[in-house]
């Protein structure tokens, strides 16, 4: 428990940041998994871009608020891209 008024007000501004970011953070994870599980299924390349778009906007929006780094946003965003065109590749293939 803090004993000054500056110390009770960090606590509950942090608590405040750490909902925002842990809400953020599940966002962005959530729209990954739904694009992951998108390509497995072998939905249609319009519907993966899609995701895929919108994966990367949250993705962004997180590293942009904080609540991940930049650098790990831009990583997670390749790694994405990278299955994306190889499912596009393999999708262009079969047709």
């Amino acid at each position: 428990m803090p004993n000054k008024r500056s110390a009770a007000k960090r606590v509950r501004q942090s608590e405040k940041r750490r909902l925002m970011n842990k809400a953020r953070k599940s966002s962005f994870k959530n729209a990954v998994k739904k694009l992951l599980q998108a390509i497995e299924e072998g939905k249609s390349k319009e519907e993966v871009m899609e995701l895929f778009k919108k994966a990367q906007r949250l993705i962004d929006k997180a590293a942009q608020k904080g609540a991940i780094h930049k650098n790990t946003a831009s990583r997670k965003k390749r790694r994405l891209a990278a299955k994306v065109n190889s499912y596009l590749e393999n999708v262009e293939k079969v047709e």
